[in-house]
């Protein structure tokens, strides 16, 4: 596939932050096309080994002195002004692109670009669709926000015309992109570093939606109604899904043991097939069914959607298992917004256990202050909450929350919550007081699945 973009091969292209999940996804699709890289970040990662091992020269720790024989600046929006490689990219007048953009220029040299936006669920129904696409051999070049085991990491890079990516909502990056399909899987507020209030975010998923084509197609959620408030004069077809109401529906709806749903899928009142999923919760349903209405406008085959979302097992950090220790199970899960956590919660009752030892990381103090209400009353009906002290991220702590002032409020909703500083404090705890049968689930999108390794060893 060509790129909307020139850029001498005997210079280099250079990632700030390479080691990002999308990040160095980018680099390695560029490393695949024959461009040299380079890039840098705070941490070595198993992530910025494999570029590494793929011959991307990359630097640990941001330094002006890394910008050398460079020919492309590639950086994202969590990088601040006074970043000394982006400041000397400005000195040497050196090209430059944001992430988003250079994700942009990469699909326009693609026909068939599905882009899944939403608050929610974004990394599983990428996932799903890469299942179903992959089952149906359309080689298509794939970009997930988390490790998919099918693909051996976080990208893929196909030869065909298909290219499957998520399109974050943060800063408004996804406006960058191509889609063909748009899907937008749900609209919370979010993100309120950037975005002044809940309709300032929805007129910006208004502007992706006017970045489909006349013949391309809008995948959305029927169920939501911020979804359904910005569905007004369309300029390309619309395709619309969801539990209750949508042209593609679930009916008859079961869960298993561990909380898997199986349900009819129906078009417009009319059975197609059975579908079984292998990963749990009510919300993954709605993720599916975006999956599915996505699958039968790409023309794929009813055997390859079932066989597709039957493989789907679940993507790192998403209600991932990550091991049993004296009858004590340890799961993960990213969820770092309200709604997110309700939905992980919801899964979970259905989830084999006795009693559930929950370790919530709030993720940025301004998320955490913007949502301050809504966070002291998401985790309604838990045994045991554990709060670790808010992720910084790309932050800096100026004193407006912290997680003693969340947790006095949660305990004051009837949750029995306390607020643990160390992750050593977090195990020891887990150890005193976890039993055969218990559960463990770490929850958050910094670095809190730290603490079920360390229970684990």
């Amino acid at each position: 596939m060509s790129f909307d973009f020139v850029c001498d091969k005997n210079k280099k292209i250079h990632f700030i932050g390479i080691g990002g999940i999308s990040m160095s996804g980018l680099a390695e699709i560029l490393i695949e096309r024959g461009y040299k890289v380079s890039g840098s970040d705070m941490n070595k990662s198993l992530l910025t080994d494999k570029l590494t091992s793929l011959g991307a020269e990359v630097f640990i720790g941001h330094n002006r002195d890394n910008i050398d024989n460079v020919g492309l600046l590639i950086y994202t929006a969590a990088i601040p002004d006074d970043n000394p490689e982006l400041m000397r990219g400005k000195e040497l007048n050196i090209p430059m692109l944001t992430r988003a953009e250079l994700l942009g220029k990469i699909m326009k040299g693609h026909k068939y670009n599905v882009a899944i936006s939403g608050t929610h669920g974004k990394t599983t129904t990428t996932s799903m669709i890469s299942h179903i696409t992959l089952k149906a051999n359309l080689d298509p070049t794939i970009l997930v926000g988390g490790e998919l085991d099918v693909i051996n990491g976080n990208i893929r890079t196909g030869k065909s015309e298909y290219f499957i990516t998520e399109a974050c909502e943060y800063k408004a990056s996804f406006l960058e992109f191509y889609p063909y399909i748009g899907i937008i899987l749900n609209i919370d507020a979010d993100h309120l570093d950037y975005y002044k209030d809940l309709n300032h975010i929805k007129d910006t998923f208004s502007k992706f939606i006017d970045l489909i084509p006349k013949d391309g197609y809008l995948i959305a959620n029927a169920d939501d109604v911020n979804v359904t408030d910005i569905l007004g004069k369309l300029d390309c077809n619309l395709v619309t899904f969801g539990i209750s109401k949508g042209d593609i529906k679930a009916q008859n709806i079961t869960f298993n043991e561990k909380g898997c749903a199986s349900f009819e899928v129906v078009k417009n009142d009319t059975k197609l097939f059975d579908i079984a999923l292998n990963v749990p919760g009510k919300h993954n349903v709605l993720n599916s069914l975006a999956a599915i209405a996505t699958a039968l406008n790409l023309k794929i085959d009813n055997d390859s959607i079932i066989k597709g979302l039957l493989s789907f097992g679940g993507t790192h950090r998403r209600f991932e298992l990550k091991g049993v220790k004296n009858g004590i199970t340890v799961i993960d899960d990213y969820a770092h917004h309200p709604t997110e956590i309700k939905a992980t919660l919801a899964a979970i009752k259905n989830y084999p256990h006795k009693k559930v030892f929950c370790i919530f990381q709030p993720h940025t103090y301004t998320r955490t202050s913007s949502l301050f209400d809504e966070f002291s009353t998401a985790f309604l009906g838990l045994e045991q909450l554990i709060l670790a002290d808010i992720y910084a991220a790309r932050e800096k702590d100026t004193g407006i929350v912290n997680s003693k002032m969340l947790s006095d409020a949660i305990n004051k909703t009837g949750v029995n919550c306390i607020n643990l500083h160390s992750f050593d404090e977090i195990v020891s705890h887990l150890k005193a007081n976890a039993s055969d049968g218990d559960l463990i689930l770490t929850v958050g999108a910094g670095d809190v699945y730290k603490i079920g390794e360390m229970f684990l060893k």
